[in-house]
């Protein structure tokens, strides 16, 4: 029987004492053993802060962006035997696509958050940079940086995954080392998922750390700057939030605990409507998903008074059709809970709950491939509360398990009442069409929810569930929920970041901040920021551009082009009483007229116009005034590049226009798209021609069998057939593969050294040479280039079969000889 070992201070090590007994849910046999007797936590703690914290805060929020995606790749290629381990926890194909895949996809999500919003720095700056004095000659803003210390990161059972990784989405994109403490049941499928992301070597050594089973006196060893996250039961987490190391020395402590959620039918949604349809269905999958193990599964079922039997009854049928049992067979809608310790405590609370509320229904379910003696199985069960402002115990005891009470209300001001007397929830839904009672409901229980989810006819189809938390949407609760907050998009990354206000000079703001601050001096170059690659243009980059002077029938003539005829721009005699001393050039115009001084005419990396993020007018242009502008390089952003897109960054930049009384009139922040630079050749006959002077004959490839010549002659070859010399008539690649093939000519990965298509020789099976000698083939190949180059500029359209990218345009073929001369240049040195 396999011992789960533990990940700590970079080695797995096993716990010395006999363990905890691991139990399939389904069948009862034992699974693995969880121990952590003789482990030093102590040092576990301290090899995170130091080594961990050291590692991760070094690298930039794109690259930790980076890491998640190929950590999330890297695992979705394995998760076949993570589903077989999950289905021994109990949970169903569904349940475990939630868990597992759920769990990637809050990496994915984070990783893309990170590419699109977040700087190539280690530190990120607050938007918004504060103005403290007269001049501007001092200012302010705010910058977070990752808290030194390690996150101490507490999971429940009931997901052994996505529990584990939508916590260290938030706290490895921070750059905060974690140590993760799975809860026992069904910790041997966090095992092997943690396993492999060591595996997979895209983490820094330190980055995470693993302890299966019991946590012995990890907290005791927690210090300023660490971190705990818990998520479990109520009365856990607040044992934990007041023990003396937590409490007495200021640990960020973040519960998210269970919860009694409600769910609110409307009082237009009567029986027959399809939100009464809806409603059944969705608490029906609420109890029954993950065997109702789910924090924010739906307790507390609120019904209009007069529906009350309506609602039992649809919900009794709808039950009654839920398949119960193994999940292998894939009939099964409902597996078992996760252990037989759970099924005796949730057992327990429906007992209790009894001694105020009514059973209205317990199925007698039949076990498809399974036996109630051996699993941990137990079926749906649904109570009534009659008198829920009189019966508090459905307020109060939550069932962790398919059980849910049903109780009546009469009108908004009741259901209110009702939802909040769950003293606060991770939570709640509303299933109506009445906007009005939609609103009045959600703004008044607000403040006792994390989240309110309204679903009704109109969102249907693309509704997310009521029991399902998104990485974008903050995931907690207030109150008996916890107080805390996970996931929420970026703002998840605040728990682990330390927010510091910067007061400093414009200069100094810019040199911490590396973005540029009104008011910093400007470098003034000759070579036009327009015509710098992304990876060239410096922060502080800048033009002063030469001067226009505005005339009134530029006034006119924009009046004309936009429509805008406000009385401003274009009725002198309708000006008194305003700010406007005589018709003014419109605001646009100005902006217009400055790009038309600061763009760079010449093509360049520049791709595009990206937006506009922020623009004012500070002062009127009127005709024969005469503007300049100053252009500066105000902060660049990396960005995450799919498909057929040019890589490439933007670039914000400082637009700042003035009159001819050195008046700032406008200001402004653009966005460009900005290309990367290829690191493959371009196709230029010169430059080849140069680069191919220095190959000889006798020079050995760094891999691969191929001497000098047989490269000519192969990438010769290849030129011929993006011709159509000879025509291919075949491509060896699916179509999905070619898409893919396709989108990947557009980056900026290399080919790989063992990269080999249909048609190439095997190893040791070089073709017979087709030139004469090594100079002829040189010279041929040359030419065929030369003729291609042509070829194209006369058939623009045309497109030839490639054996595996499939048919090619000519901005496709290009893109392939790239990369391919490339390919083969470095491999004899060239290059």
């Amino acid at each position: 029987m396999e011992k789960l070992k533990n990940y700590i201070y970079g080695q797995w090590i096993e716990g010395t004492g006999a363990g905890q007994p691991l139990y399939n849910a389904v069948t009862g046999a034992l699974v693995a053993i969880a121990d952590t007797e003789g482990l030093q936590l102590e040092q576990a703690l301290d090899y995170g802060r130091t080594l961990g914290s050291r590692n991760l805060s070094s690298m930039t929020f794109y690259e930790r962006g980076e890491m998640l995606k190929k950590l999330a790749l890297y695992l979705l290629e394995r998760k076949k035997k993570y589903y077989a381990l999950s289905y021994k926890t109990g949970a169903t194909h569904r349940d475990s696509w939630v868990d597992i895949e759920g769990g990637f996809s809050t990496f994915f999500t984070y990783s893309g958050l990170a590419k699109r919003k977040l700087p190539n720095t280690p530190f990120w700056v607050e938007d918004e940079t504060y103005k403290i004095s007269e001049k501007g000659t001092h200012l302010g803003t705010h910058i977070f940086t990752p808290s030194q210390g390690v996150s101490v990161q507490i999971n429940a059972y009931n997901f052994p995954v996505w529990g584990m990784l939508e916590k260290l989405s938030t706290s490895l994109l921070a750059g905060v080392p974690s140590i993760v403490k799975p809860a026992s049941p069904g910790s041997y499928l966090t095992y092997a998922v943690f396993q492999d992301m060591i595996e997979s070597g895209f983490l820094p050594e330190g980055a995470i750390q693993l302890v299966c089973g019991e946590p012995q006196n990890i907290l005791d060893y927690v210090q300023d700057g660490d971190s705990v996250l818990f998520t479990g039961s109520a009365h856990t987490g607040r044992r934990l939030k007041s023990l003396s190391s937590i409490a007495g020395k200021a640990i960020r402590f973040n519960m998210e605990s269970d919860s009694l959620n409600s769910s609110i039918l409307g009082l237009d949604a009567h029986p027959g409507t399809p939100e009464f349809n809806l409603f059944i269905r969705e608490v029906c999958h609420e109890m029954t998903a993950k065997t109702g193990q789910k924090c924010t599964a739906i307790r507390r079922i609120m019904v209009p008074e007069a529906w009350i039997g309506d609602v039992q009854r649809a919900l009794s049928q709808t039950l009654d059709q839920i398949k119960i049992g193994n999940p292998l067979n894939r009939e099964t809608r409902m597996g078992a809970l996760v252990g037989k310790e759970q099924q005796t405590d949730v057992q327990k609370k429906v007992d209790l709950l009894r001694t105020e509320t009514e059973l209205v229904y317990d199925g007698q379910h039949i076990l498809l491939d399974a036996d109630y003696e051996k699993g941990a199985f137990m079926s749906p069960k649904l109570l009534l509360n009659d008198r829920p402002f009189e019966k508090n115990i459905s307020h109060d005891v939550e069932a962790f398990g398919p059980v849910a009470t049903l109780m009546p209300y009469r009108d908004a001001d009741e259901a209110v009442a009702l939802a909040k007397r769950g003293k606060g929830s991770l939570v709640g839904s509303i299933i109506s069409r009445d906007e009005p009672f939609i609103a009045e409901i959600a703004l008044k229980i607000a403040s006792q929810h994390g989240r309110i989810y309204v679903l009704n006819r109109d969102n249907a189809k693309e509704s997310t569930g009521h029991g399902s938390p998104l990485p974008t949407l903050i995931h907690g609760g207030p109150g008996r929920a916890g107080g805390g907050e996970e996931m929420g998009g970026l703002s998840g990354l605040y728990f682990f970041l330390q927010k510091t206000a910067i007061q400093g000079s414009p200069d100094v703001l810019t040199a911490i901040t590396q973005i540029y601050q009104p008011g910093a001096n400007k470098k003034i170059s000759d070579k036009h920021p327009f015509q710098k690659y992304f990876e060239e243009v410096e922060v502080g980059d800048a033009i002063e551009t030469g001067g226009r002077t505005v005339t009134q029938a530029d006034i006119v003539n924009f009046s004309n082009l936009s429509w805008d005829h406000f009385y401003a721009h274009t009725d002198a005699t309708s000006l008194n009483g305003t700010i406007f001393d005589k018709t003014v050039a419109h605001g646009y115009f100005i902006l217009s007229a400055a790009a038309g001084l600061f763009v760079s005419k010449e093509k360049g990396p520049v791709i595009a116009n990206y937006g506009l993020e922020a623009c004012h007018f500070l002062k009127p242009v009127y005709a024969g005034d005469t503007i300049r502008v100053y252009l500066m390089a105000k902060e660049k952003i990396n960005r995450g590049v799919k498909g057929r897109n040019i890589p490439s960054g933007v670039v914000k930049w400082w637009v700042e226009v003035v009159n001819q009384r050195e008046e700032t009139v406008c200001i402004a922040t653009i966005l460009t798209l900005v290309a990367n630079r290829s690191p493959f050749i371009d196709l230029d006959l010169k430059k080849i021609a140069s680069i191919l002077n220095c190959l000889q004959e006798e020079i050995s490839p760094l891999w691969g069998e191929m001497t000098s010549q047989h490269m000519l002659e192969h990438l010769e070859k290849t030129i011929l057939i993006s011709t159509g010399e000879p025509e291919v008539e075949k491509c060896f690649s699916s179509q999905i593969q070619i898409e893919t093939y396709q989108d990947s000519l557009y980056n900026h990965q290399k080919f790989p050294r063992d990269f080999w298509i249909p048609g190439l020789p095997t190893k040791g099976n070089l073709p017979s040479l087709v030139h004469a000698s090594f100079e002829q083939a040189k010279e041929s190949f040359m030419e065929q280039l030369k003729r291609m180059i042509i070829y194209y500029k006369e058939n623009p359209q045309a497109e030839h079969l490639h054996p595996l990218f499939g048919k090619l345009n000519k901005e496709m073929w290009e893109l392939c000889h790239r990369k391919h001369f490339t390919h083969h240049f470095e491999q004899f040195g060239l290059i």
